[in-house]
């Protein structure tokens, strides 16, 4: 959730200051670029020093630099950067300063020119924590639209067991990645997304292909795992990185074998989208050792594949079923078909005859074509683009 974004954290000065530079690496760690605010107070208990390194920017702490006090530090331009802010820790006095707006400090002023979510951690003492004020300025700020992280229990610094105690980091990650989520139009939806070739063999050293590089449906992947959805890849034999750690990744190699791994996980998603190149044949014959080289022609009898999308969609109960059409003639009648034959909420179209489309290239050229024959044609584009489009669609589809 957090990859690519932008954070702004903000430490105050607290004695739990010392866990965000654990923060600042695990924000990193989830490929967020972050900046650092620093009230005067936090330096007194963490190093500008250490926090730099580990977010690999510099750390502020006042409106101007102190190398040079001629360069103005701009709060306005950092609080507009910021995709998401995060207070942790968050003293009480500056709990106070956020719910009446006293900007006295650099870190107050990046906060109210924030426009992004606010995340706040609270960190203070027991009998702070529960002060009616402490209780009152939490309030306050959560009625401002801000999320508060709350404190847990444990021991304090002050020698006490009690609620008070900074939200361990690990717990501050996964708050906020849970958070951001669950606010995406594809939250709480599972889906299952097939991508690449398959392999048939032939023996130990050779096999029958395609040219699929599994671009398209990693990039649905991606898109459908960053719009909040729970991501299944069951993917061919590709060269690809698995776009985010969060997307669950099946490695398959026959057609045979992604048969049973999309059947297998049928039941539990809510989406299938099947933009797999599965072979149509496979030989009937596969043999132990390596097939010599002779003087006539080799002949090598083939059989059919299971039709993985038309055994979804014999076998569909509640699910919406996307398919793929790749196509060189008659694309559209043949695409229409496909979609009463094997059930399908609606199919995408790409022609080999589109320059830019199809295997082998980062764009691809498409139609989207739905249950009542409605075509629907779009631009040359990359395929994160194109993925963007096929899942804006399917948004509208089951909403």
């Amino acid at each position: 959730m957090l990859k690519g974004k932008n954070v702004v954290l903000a430490v105050t000065g607290s004695i739990a200051a010392y866990k965000s530079a654990l923060i600042v690496r695990l924000l990193a760690k989830q490929g967020a670029l972050v900046k650092v605010v620093m009230t005067k107070s936090a330096i007194d208990f963490i190093t500008p020093l250490t926090l730099s390194t580990l977010s690999n920017n510099p750390v502020f702490s006042d409106f101007t630099s102190s190398k040079d006090k001629g360069t103005w530090n701009n709060h306005v331009d950092l609080g507009l950067w910021a995709d998401y802010m995060v207070v942790a820790p968050a003293t009480a006095n500056t709990l106070s300063k956020m719910a009446t707006g006293e900007v006295d400090n650099f870190m107050m002023a990046v906060y109210l020119s924030a426009k992004c979510p606010v995340y706040i951690a609270p960190a203070m003492d027991l009998d702070m924590y529960k002060h009616p004020s402490t209780k009152d300025n939490i309030s306050k700020l959560e009625s401002f639209g801000n999320t508060i992280i709350y404190p847990e229990s444990g021991e304090l610094a002050s020698g006490l067991e009690g609620e008070g105690r900074l939200a361990e980091p690990e717990h501050i990650l996964s708050f906020l990645s849970n958070d951001i989520k669950s606010k995406k139009p594809l939250f709480g939806k599972r889906f299952l997304i097939s991508a690449g070739p398959t392999h048939e063999p032939l023996d130990p050293v050779r096999f029958l292909g395609n040219r699929s590089t599994g671009r398209m449906g990693y990039a649905l992947a991606q898109r459908a795992f960053e719009l909040g959805a729970d991501v299944t890849l069951v993917s061919g034999p590709v060269s690809l990185e698995l776009p985010n750690a969060g997307i669950k990744r099946i490695m398959i190699t026959s057609a045979e074998d992604m048969f049973g791994a999309m059947t297998e996980h049928y039941d539990s998603v809510d989406v299938v989208i099947m933009a797999a190149a599965v072979a149509d044949y496979t030989p009937m014959e596969v043999s132990d050792i390596k097939i010599k080289k002779a003087e006539d022609d080799l002949k090598i009898p083939l059989k059919r594949t299971k039709d993985i999308l038309a055994y979804l969609g014999e076998n569909k109960k509640s699910q919406t079923l996307v398919g793929f059409a790749l196509e060189t003639n008659n694309e559209v009648e043949n695409a229409k078909k496909k979609i009463t034959k094997k059930k399908l909420d609606f199919i995408v179209l790409n022609s080999l005859k589109d320059k830019g489309a199809g295997f082998a290239h980062n764009t691809n050229k498409i139609s989207i074509i739905g249950k009542d024959n409605n075509v629907i044609d779009f631009e040359l584009k990359s395929k994160l683009e194109v993925a963007d489009d096929i899942l804006q669609h399917l948004i509208k589809t089951i909403n």
